[in-house]
């Protein structure tokens, strides 16, 4: 009897790796229009299996399978040009919450992680939740 999502997930073989994953979401990356291409060029993109205790206690998460990805950074929105040293912003991306949704729903892993790369990149610039999914649908 066939899952009802295995359309979408591997036949055999083990779980994508954190660099497989790191892979898809450098690809949609690089689908991304030009405009915001060239305003990433400082934020740091890591793929870690789940998000750590301290950030989800900032988050108020209990459970770690919860957090897909964060943005972690000052939008551009809010950023000054006095502003400078410190830590780059970064957009984390935790793999194994990731694999559970997608083997829990229909889409590909390739559209998952970029869905979710999307909407933490979108925070980097101060999105609106409408702006992401316009974003989103540009780079499919």
């Amino acid at each position: 009897m066939a899952c009802p999502y295995a359309a979408g997930m591997r036949d055999h073989g083990p779980a994508p790796s954190a660099e497989e994953i790191e892979a898809i979401a450098r690809a949609a990356l690089r689908s991304l229009p030009p405009a915001f291409t060239l305003h990433l060029g400082d934020v740091v993109l890591i793929v870690e299996e789940f998000a750590d205790d301290a950030t989800l206690a900032d988050m108020g998460i209990a459970d770690p399978i919860e957090l897909t990805g964060i943005y972690e950074g000052t939008p551009l929105t809010e950023k000054s040009v006095e502003q400078f040293g410190g830590l780059p912003d970064r957009v984390r991306l935790f793999r194994r919450p990731i694999l559970d949704e997608w083997a829990d729903g229909d889409d590909t892993l390739d559209h998952l992680v970029a869905h979710i790369l999307i909407h933490e990149i979108g925070h980097h610039f101060g999105l609106s939740d409408g702006d992401m999914h316009a974003l989103e649908e540009g780079a499919e």
